[in-house]
């Protein structure tokens, strides 16, 4: 669905904010007796829900998870979530996330009780029914990876008449979890392989089996998994069409009208411009180098992320062999190895000092190439902007201050608006200007993957294994490692040789990691695993200077209840110790 054809409607649609809260207006057109009458009435529905779901505090900030995981570190807007700060009582982005998947599920609950008796043809009640059942489906699957057990409303609830009564208790975790897989059920059976390009950006029946095969794959249940995976991976019985990218950094950078059949489920975004519609994932993953901006969210990608990256050949990293004695040098002692002096206007290297700047962006520049292409490195370039918007070329330099200089965010030195010595991201951040379609840092014009290949084949190769079958797993993983560049695993050298399954299962969560940094998957993977206790740790800089600390108590397994919505139904009861 193009994006630029929904400003005319939401106005048109259920504006519900919540099932559980916040102020109700009830809908006009939706919900009166003038519309849902034609076929441009099923499909504006259509498309009211999916703006519902790229709301920012729906799905269109899904990036913004990985900074509650190992792999990036962040201020916004999920700091309470990441350093276990969380309390039911004063979490906005708690609040807000319960909110704004409430306000899809009412919208979907809205098509699917009104488009069943629309004077059109079948084929568009089937489709606009199967769109809601998929975006109803995607809306509880979040819920119960947040809370478990949800209220659970289908559409025989009506949020124009009962709003004030919602009182519905929570649902168990296994009966979300069995709505669930029937929405994505009827979702399979209705929702055609394809859509033109006019609706690009809806729901197809290979997003609905991707999805139904993840929340088998969350729940343990293999061979379902395998069995929808494989269903789409190997056109069992459609062309689905799915391929992977041949560039990986090209995947990221698909704008004005360019799409990849890696993509199954995405976020459509036109138009870098205040008249376009595009996600805000500048203003949180950008810096001042980067349009402009004057940043007051803050997300990078971790120490740990760049560490992890292998070595071109396969091969484990290691600071050590680089500089003997790094892993446990203090920071002063990295600080020297890796710091050069600049000038007092931040534009000028006056000095290396005792830096060998080519060893230190060969650290980087020779291990996995995903580790570049996702992450500004020191000393690495990227064209940015100047105050006005103009491109500009810009070295990104660590600075020793003791030695003379004063490191300004605005120029290209590599610290941040929090002072941190951290990385960048490279990847969702646009070059240049894109020349002139990219004018607002607040709007990146790129297609987001909700669902792709890439990580269907991951999670295919997780279900084999995990099935018994890592011989299997080991196929599919390594067509996302040769896409990226990398040997393929049990293809020479010793340190490639796969030692059965739990080796299989270390392999599968890294590449996971290298694969799909800065795409918001980082966390659920964790959790899922059973991993996110021994994945907190304090967030450190590049020379091991502390950030921030993290906790972890077994609570934050499963997020609060919002005190707010326990207010208002009384039905409702809380996690545990929270």
């Amino acid at each position: 669905m193009k994006l630029k054809h929904i400003a005319g409607i939401i106005a048109a649609t259920t504006l519900a904010t919540a099932c559980e809260s916040l102020d109700y207006t009830p809908g006009d057109q939706m919900s009166g007796q003038n519309f849902w009458q034609t076929e441009e009435h099923a499909r504006q529905a259509a498309i009211g829900m999916y703006a519902a779901m790229k709301a920012p505090w729906c799905f269109g900030m899904e990036f913004t998870f990985d900074m509650c995981s190992d792999i990036a570190d962040g201020t916004s807007p999920w700091a309470d979530i990441s350093r276990g700060t969380t309390f039911a009582s004063n979490s906005g982005g708690v609040q807000n996330h319960w909110q704004h998947l409430y306000e899809l599920v009412h919208r979907s609950n809205t098509v699917i009780r009104n488009v069943a008796g629309m004077p059109v043809s079948q084929a568009t009640i089937d489709c606009v029914t199967g769109d809601a059942k998929f975006l109803r489906a995607m809306a509880y699957f979040r819920m119960l990876n947040c809370w478990g057990g949800v209220p659970y409303y289908d559409e025989s609830c009506d949020i124009n008449e009962q709003f004030a009564t919602l009182d519905a208790p929570r649902s168990t975790a296994d009966d979300i979890r069995r709505h669930i897989i029937d929405d994505l059920t009827e979702a399979i059976e209705k929702l055609p392989v394809r859509h033109d390009a006019a609706d690009l950006g809806r729901a197809t029946k290979g997003a609905a089996y991707a999805l139904r095969g993840k929340v088998y794959l969350f729940n343990g249940q293999w061979q379902e998994a395998i069995d929808d995976f494989e269903e789409i991976v190997y056109n069992l019985h459609n062309d689905y069409g799915y391929e992977l990218h041949p560039d990986y950094n090209e995947l990221f950078r698909l704008y004005n009208g360019n799409h990849s059949p890696e993509m199954i489920f995405s976020i459509q975004s036109i138009d870098g411009n205040t008249a376009g519609y595009a996600l805000d994932i500048v203003s949180y993953f950008g810096n001042k180098s980067t349009m402009r901006l004057i940043a007051s969210n803050c997300i990078v990608p971790s120490t740990t992320l760049a560490d992890m990256y292998e070595n071109t050949d396969g091969s484990p990293f290691s600071w050590d062999d680089v500089f003997p004695g790094f892993t446990q040098g203090s920071p002063q002692m990295r600080r020297s190895l890796m710091s050069v002096a600049i000038d007092q206007g931040s534009t000028t290297v006056t000095s290396t000092l005792d830096c060998d700047t080519t060893k230190v962006m060969d650290a980087y520049r020779l291990r996995d190439p995903r580790l570049c292409l996702n992450i500004i490195t020191p000393y690495s370039h990227y064209l940015g902007t100047d105050a006005g918007s103009n491109p500009m070329d810009k070295q990104f330099v660590l600075a020793d201050p003791s030695k003379g200089g004063a490191p300004m965010e605005a120029m290209a030195f590599m610290r941040n608006s929090e002072g941190w010595n951290s990385y960048f991201w490279r990847k969702w951040i646009p070059t240049g200007n894109l020349d002139g379609y990219w004018g607002e840092y607040n709007r990146t014009p790129y297609e987001f993957p909700l669902l792709r290949l890439g990580d269907v084949l991951l999670m295919l190769a997780e279900a084999y294994n995990e099935a018994g079958s890592t011989d299997k797993a080991i196929v599919e993983l390594n067509k996302v490692r040769e896409r990226a560049g990398m040997p393929a695993l049990n293809s020479g050298a010793e340190w490639l040789n796969v030692a059965g399954h739990d080796d299989m299962a270390e392999r599968i969560r890294r590449e996971r990691a290298f694969e799909l940094a800065g795409e918001g998957q980082r966390y659920w993977d964790l959790r899922r695993w059973g991993m996110l206790e021994e994945s907190v740790k304090n967030a450190t800089d590049i020379f091991g200077d502390l950030m921030y600390t993290r906790s972890y108590q077994p609570r934050h397994e499963l997020w609060p209840i919002p005190l707010v919505e326990m207010e208002r139904n009384r039905n409702l009861t809380q996690n545990p110790g929270w």
